[in-house]
């Protein structure tokens, strides 16, 4: 099953009909159960996703509470 959704991701990825990610990403989570490679890969990923989101919403927040900058 996993490797039909790897395999319909990517066929997705390439062709403009349906978006690929949708069938990737729980493909390779599926996968990940039974290749610990592709287990830690996927975790280091979730957790760079989870930081650059964080250093955004900080970034957002720096901006909106600095009264001296002028509104644009």
């Amino acid at each position: 099953m996993g490797v039909g959704l790897v395999i319909l991701g990517i066929i997705g990825l390439i062709l403009p009909i349906m978006p690929g990610w949708v069938f990737l990403i729980p493909g390779l989570m599926i996968l990940a159960e039974q290749f610990p490679w592709l287990d830690r890969f996927l975790n280091k990923w979730i957790a760079w996703g989870k930081e650059k989101m964080a250093r955004e919403q900080k970034g957002k927040q720096n901006e909106s509470s600095d009264p001296g900058k002028p509104a644009v």
